[in-house]
């Protein structure tokens, strides 16, 4: 990984480049974008970008706004030709919004990323390689990024081979600023749940990951960022964020490896992390992180 002075360099450059529509090649597999949009203007532009300007080949980029009264329809007109389906109308909010996107998704993959976050120059196409690479897996994730909101890479956070004890105990191991996922599985398996405002993506990656048949796989360098600001989603409701945490645990908990017992669980997967990047030679990135938690 490039350190963070570097990454914010490229990712300014990168959200600053002038959108070219690119070729169509079918070879590549399809990809469905979705971003839920609502009052998000002043970001939006720069997650439109991210996506146009990862030049794949095969791709499909659906935008459901919530009926914004800020300049977001301006924006995503502003792209249109490029955008595969808009729609700009009053919702149940964002999970409702996936929930449309979903219904008229028809690529192979699907990735959502929220209207103020971003992806990475190449991730489509380390994606389209990682899906050739694991033709078993259900879905794929990478690293994140945290940035600002002048698009400043603060921290990286490291993901590690995936758990679903760690999923369940210490949460969210896969974010969806960096998650693929087959089209398949929402057919088989469902949607978003609509009675989580907060937790949706926590319950959905987790019920998807709970089947034994459904491979989760980690890609090195696949990643997306994270924005963090004071409007920002996560900033407002982190008490509602809780209490749909504790009910995934409870959901999924009784189905966890029997084999760690419950007290030891969360020691288990602390210690798993630890042990994965020690055996990577990251040192450097856990004593980041030790440092980090002792200002916290």
């Amino acid at each position: 990984m490039l350190p963070l002075i570097e990454s914010t360099q490229q990712l300014r450059a990168f959200l600053q480049r002038p959108v070219e529509g690119p070729a169509t090649d079918t070879r590549f597999p399809k990809l469905t974008v979705i971003t839920p949009s609502y009052n998000q203007g002043v970001f939006l532009e720069r997650t439109i970008v991210s996506v146009l300007n990862q030049g794949y080949p095969n791709l499909e980029y659906i935008i459901v706004d919530g009926g914004s009264t800020d300049s977001s329809v301006d924006v995503i007109r502003r792209y249109a030709p490029y955008i595969s389906y808009w729609v700009s109308e009053k919702d149940n909010g964002q999970v409702d919004a996936l929930n449309k996107g979903l219904a008229r998704a028809t690529g192979d993959w699907i990735s959502f990323q929220n209207s103020d976050d971003v992806y990475f120059p190449e991730t489509f196409f380390r994606f389209a390689e990682a899906a050739r690479k694991y033709p078993q897996a259900g879905m794929l994730y990478g690293d994140l990024y945290m940035i600002t909101a002048d698009d400043e890479v603060t921290e990286l956070l490291k993901t590690i081979p995936f758990s679903l004890t760690s999923q369940v105990i210490e949460g969210m191991q896969v974010h969806n600023q960096s998650l693929f996922f087959r089209r398949s599985l929402v057919e088989q398996y469902g949607a978003f749940d609509p009675s989580y405002g907060f937790a949706f993506d926590y319950e959905f990656i987790t019920r998807y990951a709970a089947v034994p048949s459904v491979r989760v796989q980690r890609v090195a360098g696949l990643a997306g960022a994270l924005r963090v600001h004071e409007e920002a989603k996560s900033s407002t409701i982190a008490h509602v964020g809780k209490a749909e945490h504790l009910r995934v645990t409870e959901q999924f908990g009784a189905i966890l490896d029997s084999r760690v017992p419950t007290k030891l669980r969360y020691l288990y997967s602390r210690l798993r992390k630890a042990a994965y990047l020690i055996a990577e030679r990251d040192i450097a990135y856990i004593r980041h992180r030790l440092e980090r938690s002792r200002k916290e």
